[in-house]
């Protein structure tokens, strides 16, 4: 089963995917671990991305696709992989149905977590530290015991990341949302899409994502 996975930023497409991993033993791939295992290997491709990554610039998909198709043509995919985290663009899907295509292998299905923005933003904007000890908390699924007082350490003074903050949160879901819709909707003319509301418990969750996979072919 070849499979890609996809969700906004909160929705828990992390969490999903390691269940998936581990209840149908198939490989998870990330643009990242890619990058980091073809610089490891110190392949051609690996290293042209090291190149751009120690200048701090964006690895251009040429070299991204490149690295993708090294992965996929590795012996641990030939029964089935996760891809997460790619494709980012539509150049990038189209790149990967021709990789796939001259690999003789194809996406069977794509699990798209779905959670309305309004609660991402709650989930993602609830974290908050400790400015004294580094503890963290969240507003919802982790407070303190006592409103207002670190558990850790007894302290009051409390802080909220930048890229916790309402405003950098809602910017970049704006961000995610325009980036896969048409990603989504590729996947959805060929008939791929398997939208799961992502906004329940995960044990739920999982068990439609179980579902899916389970029913594939």
């Amino acid at each position: 089963m070849n499979l890609l996975i996809m969700g906004l930023p909160g929705a828990g497409k992390g969490t999903q995917a390691e269940r998936i991993v581990v209840t149908f033993h198939i490989p998870q791939i990330s643009t990242g671990d890619m990058f980091r295992l073809a610089m490891k290997k110190q392949t051609k491709l690996g290293l042209e991305a090291k190149a751009f990554i120690d200048k701090g610039e964006l690895v251009p998909d040429k070299v991204t696709n490149g690295i993708v198709k090294e992965r996929l043509s590795e012996n641990d995919v030939d029964g089935g992989f996760l891809l997460d985290g790619f494709p980012r663009t539509m150049d990038q899907a189209i790149a990967l149905d021709i990789m796939l295509s001259e690999l003789q292998k194809k996406i069977e299905a794509v699990i798209n977590i779905q959670v309305k923005p309004e609660i991402l933003i709650e989930r993602l904007t609830g974290r908050f530290i400790c400015r004294d000890c580094g503890a963290t908390y969240h507003k919802l699924n982790n407070p303190p015991k006592v409103k207002g007082v670190c558990d850790r350490c007894g302290s009051h003074n409390f802080y909220q990341r930048a890229d916790d903050k309402p405003e950098t949160v809602k910017n970049r879901l704006e961000v995610n949302i325009k980036q896969s819709q048409p990603i989504l909707a590729y996947y959805e003319k060929q008939g791929l899409i398997h939208n799961i509301d992502g906004s329940r418990d995960i044990d739920l969750v999982f068990a439609d994502v179980k579902t899916i996979i389970e029913n594939i072919g």
